[in-house]
């Protein structure tokens, strides 16, 4: 695996080179002088590229951190280029289906992806990570185990989401569930972000585990004493917390409080938990998993949303991403659920101006990262064909990338999402095979080589007035590559 991944940086490197020095020398856009009258040899820099990402590899593997509004690695920049999969564990959880886990990983690494969002939680479902409250399936606890293993062999992050706002896998409606058979009475899903007992089965989700085995039973269970992210991984033998493969903690998945639009018991709720994560994991981010909508604390921005409710449904945007605890923003872009379900062209300058407002308010409000963590168009819809999602997602890359160049906000995003071959039965229609999809791949191939190449010239503290920037802006934004 090693030696593979390091070849292929070369690869990369020695690609760009070859491209570059071909496509650049019909052109007039000069690459050798300097703001500052110095002179740089663009070969030698791209050549080297491979041999300093070398360097890195044989670097300790190391956490994630946020510096004012970018994530870096070891004083380097991260910028990223990721996918989402949520189904890793309970596939991983099941030996005829493991092996998907390692073809998503190993698929997503050939295109040069570096981080992961996945599922961390599956509560009182079929293969339920979180039987009741407090009490844990072992073994797909030791299937987790082995998603964060091999992410880390492909050297990709992961983001851990800890529990779903919508039904599936169970969600804030299992914990109401779980509720009224405690004889709680409860009448709203919604219920979860403010019934006290609630909140304390999710703690202690974020609390589990110890384990005790049956000896009557295949299955192991195990009771929460003890925090998940002081889990010990059966895998690695890494305590969660004390794990660099995992980039950040999010505390759900898109969370949203209907019942309640002036968005007080969120916000109370976010309060809460995220200082009670941190409390436990100082050394990883935490993120809230919002979908991005603004909310009654900045009327004036309502017209940036998508629809008439998006103000509605409780969350709030830049007063969310204010509370101590968080370390970056999170948005979605689904024009397709969120405008209208047919394709339109109209779509596009919509998913522009989303991303450029949330990484403005990211710059000047919040002064953190902001991570466009869902995105895509659904096969489903219709006028779907295959153009139209390269130009959906080049759009979101260029968006990216033109953040990039002025060292802002915009640290990156996850396509929803990433497929292996062999499980169509699960797509929900936005699923990307890229063995299927040659210029989908070849899209996202690039735009990992370019935020890849970036993160390795530069560093945080030159940021943009360093010398290779010329270097940068030829690579980034030379579309022949």
């Amino acid at each position: 695996m090693e030696t593979h991944v390091r070849f292929g940086l070369r690869t990369i490197s020695l690609v760009l080179f070859l491209t570059l020095t071909t496509s650049l020398s019909s052109t007039a856009f000069d690459v050798s002088e300097y703001e500052d009258g110095e002179s740089v040899d663009i070969a030698d820099s791209i050549l080297s590229y491979g041999n300093e990402m070398e360097d890195m590899e044989e670097n300790e593997w190391q956490m994630v951190q946020t510096k004012a509004n970018q994530f870096v690695v070891n004083d380097q920049p991260f910028y990223v280029n990721g996918f989402n999969t949520y189904w890793l564990m309970v596939f991983a959880a099941d030996e005829s289906t493991r092996g998907k886990v390692t073809e998503v990983f190993k698929h997503a690494s050939s295109v040069g992806m570096t981080v992961c969002r996945t599922w961390a939680f599956n509560d009182g479902q079929w293969r339920a990570l979180q039987k009741s409250p407090s009490v844990y399936d072992e073994d797909v606890f030791k299937a987790l185990d082995f998603v964060v293993s091999e992410a880390k062999k492909y050297k990709i992050r992961l983001i851990l989401s800890l529990v779903n706002n919508w039904e599936a896998y169970g969600g804030k409606a299992q914990y109401v569930k779980w509720g009224n058979a405690a004889g709680l009475n409860l009448t709203s899903d919604d219920a979860f972000f403010s019934h006290p007992t609630l909140r304390s089965y999710y703690k202690a989700h974020v609390k589990a585990c110890s384990f005790l085995q049956s000896n009557r039973s295949k299955t192991n269970f195990c009771k929460a004493c003890f925090t998940v992210l002081n889990r010990v991984n059966t895998f690695t033998n890494i305590t969660y917390k004390e794990d660099p493969t995992i980039f950040a903690w999010e505390l759900m998945n898109e969370p949203r409080c209907n019942s309640d639009s002036t968005g007080d018991v969120l916000q109370d709720w976010i309060k809460e938990m995220a200082f009670y994560v941190k409390s436990i994991d100082t050394k990883h981010l935490v993120e809230i998993g919002l979908e991005g909508f603004y909310g009654p604390s900045t009327p004036q921005r309502y017209q940036l949303n998508p629809n008439a409710y998006a103000h509605q449904v409780g969350t709030d945007f830049i007063r969310n991403h204010q509370v101590l605890g968080v370390d970056f923003a999170s948005v979605h872009i689904y024009p397709d659920s969120w405008i209208s379900q047919s394709i339109a062209d109209s779509h596009l300058p919509f998913i522009k101006s989303w991303m450029e407002a949330h990484i403005e308010d990211a710059e000047k409000y919040l002064g953190m990262p902001v991570v466009f963590s869902e995105f895509g168009v659904s096969a489903k819809a219709p006028g779907f064909n295959s153009s139209y999602r390269d130009n959906l997602i080049n759009t979101v890359y260029k968006t990216i990338l033109n953040s990039t160049k002025k060292g802002g906000s915009g640290a990156g995003s996850l396509v929803w999402q990433l497929f292996p071959d062999g499980t169509d039965y699960m797509d929900d229609g936005y699923a990307i095979v890229l063995s299927k999809s040659p210029s989908t791949s070849s899209i996202i191939s690039l735009q990992s080589t370019r935020l890849a190449l970036f993160n390795s010239l530069c560093s945080t503290k030159c940021r943009w007035g360093c010398k290779k920037r010329n270097v940068l802006e030829t690579v980034l934004y030379h579309d022949e590559l």
